[in-house]
């Protein structure tokens, strides 16, 4: 079983950061509860399909773009948070966020992303 920084980092470089459609949806399996809760400031996303469909849309908005954490896991029981940065490889972020995951039975149950301000 996974644990929670585990969880969080597959999250970041194994879903949102993966373009590798088939890569991408295996790691969902195996990082995400089936009824998942993704909320972002758009709205939010549940089950595998929702959420595999936002990170392809937001990997479309930015090609040449890569996700990368932007400090350590943190974790509280079953809580994890895990501060990132979005931009060209190599190059200053274009946007930083932080995500909150809480975890249940080795999978996230629900995800929580929020944007910084510039």
């Amino acid at each position: 079983m996974a644990t929670v920084a585990e969880l969080m980092r597959a999250n970041l470089l194994e879903v949102f950061n993966e373009r590798d459609d088939e890569r991408r949806a295996k790691a969902i399996a195996a990082t995400y509860a089936a009824d998942v809760e993704f909320a972002d400031p758009e709205g939010v996303a549940t089950g595998h399909d929702e959420l595999n469909a936002k990170a392809k849309g937001l990997l479309n908005q930015s090609p040449g773009f890569v996700f990368a954490p932007d400090g350590p896991v943190l974790v509280n029981h079953d809580l994890g948070h895990l501060a990132w940065r979005l931009g060209p490889e190599g190059a200053p972020p274009v946007v930083r966020g932080i995500d909150v995951a809480l975890v249940k039975d080795g999978l996230i149950t629900k995800l929580y992303t929020m944007l910084l301000p510039a």
